[in-house]
């Protein structure tokens, strides 16, 4: 069978899909801990698609499915991101629903075995201008809700602190009084504004040579509390010049979906760990490739996650932020939920030969286990939209 695919440009393609999926697939799934790099998968939430609800109203999450999930990725040996940005916190779910999320999947890693790291904000605070002190006090309520659960805590970039601060000097005193209180180590997360606009100029200023230099300062100042630096600034090589100045037992995770084979693999100087929104859709791959790279077998790693390279760029292009509505169209095809619903609404975030491309491109991969299924989904979707078989 066929599948007619809408181009950029409004004309159709006839593409041909594959029978089986990758080899990796057919393969049971291994939950061994991998031994050569932290990888943590930034996971997506399953929404509710029978809520009577509205893109502003609180989200409805579908716990079932959305817990599911996490124990696919654990199930492969890969840790979970929780409450990040794949979560679509500041796109649709509020804290309250992010603090349910975080209840609910450190239980569920705790019953599992599976790693959590859990996202540290300040999206509570009600829209408008806020001081630092209420910047602060909003930081703590989202920290002291993680480590009760017994997840690590991710502190990520804040939009309100962003507003607020009003140069570096701001930067150093809220990150400061936070890592003194943190009771275990923590992730610090760098996101650019390609992911978020209202990010630009964090650490109090435009210029990344000038940010990095603040960044770097919280960091030396509290090395005992800092695990590691999560980077998104999709810029591999201001990755590298960061890692490298790191101080010793600081790690790197990347957060680069440009870039990730070559900034996991590193070079002789050192490497990056991962925490990334595109293994949400390659966690059996990017499992085995790291498990090949346990072996001391780089070019095996670079053989089976270089060519999912183009999909990821593809998912992410700009505007960056829409990069979830990819990830979880994935998930439907590859049968992870029976739906492609999003909170926010934000299913209708790109257009259908975005999505398409996606389709074609992870189905070229061997993604889908059952690429037949795939295929049948794909194919109700275009008859959604007009497309004729």
């Amino acid at each position: 069978m066929t599948l007619r695919l809408p181009s950029p440009g409004g004309a159709l393609r006839t593409y041909t899909p594959r029978a089986e999926p990758a080899p990796f697939l057919a393969a049971p799934p291994r939950p061994v801990p991998l031994t050569s790099r932290t990888v943590l998968s930034a996971a997506h939430v399953v929404a509710d698609p029978y809520a009577d609800t509205s893109p502003d109203a609180p989200a409805a999450v579908d716990w079932d499915a959305t817990l599911a999930f996490r124990r696919h990725l654990w199930s492969h040996g890969l840790g979970v991101a929780e409450a990040m940005d794949t979560a679509q916190r500041g796109m649709g779910l509020d804290w309250a629903g992010a603090a349910e999320l975080i209840r609910r999947s450190a239980a569920e890693a705790k019953a599992v075995g599976g790693r959590i790291a859990c996202g540290v904000g300040t999206d509570q605070l009600p829209p408008g201008a806020h001081t630092l002190g209420e910047v602060r006090a909003a930081y703590e309520e989202q920290l002291a809700l993680v480590e009760e659960t017994g997840s690590q805590a991710v502190l990520m970039a804040s939009r309100a602190l962003a507003a607020a601060a009003a140069g570096p000097d701001d930067y150093l005193d809220v990150y400061a009084h936070l890592l003194r209180q943190a009771a275990e180590p923590v992730v610090l997360h760098w996101l650019g504004p390609m992911f978020d606009p209202a990010l630009d100029g964090y650490w109090g200023s435009a210029d990344l040579d000038t940010a990095t230099e603040t960044f770097l300062q919280v960091i030396a100042a509290h090395p005992d509390k800092v695990d590691g630096i999560k980077v998104s600034l999709l810029d591999a090589r201001r990755e590298v010049e960061l890692r490298r100045r790191l101080p010793r037992g600081v790690r790197c995770y990347t957060g680069d979906d440009f870039n990730y084979p070559e900034l996991i693999a590193g070079d002789e100087q050192g490497f990056s760990h991962a925490l990334l929104g595109i293994f949400d859709p390659l966690g059996p791959v990017a499992a085995e490739a790291v498990r090949v790279l346990d072996t001391g077998d780089t070019k095996g790693f670079r053989e089976l996650l270089d060519p999912t390279v183009e999909l990821s760029r593809h998912l992410f292009r700009a505007p960056t932020r829409f990069y979830k509505t990819g990830v979880v169209f994935l998930a439907w095809l590859a049968g992870h939920q029976d739906h492609f619903a999003m909170v926010g609404g934000l299913q209708s975030a790109r257009s259908l030969p975005h999505l398409a491309r996606a389709y074609e491109l992870a189905d070229g991969l061997g993604l889908f286990p059952d690429p037949k299924a795939a295929e049948a989904r794909m194919g109700s979707l275009l008859d959604v939209y007009g497309v004729g078989r």
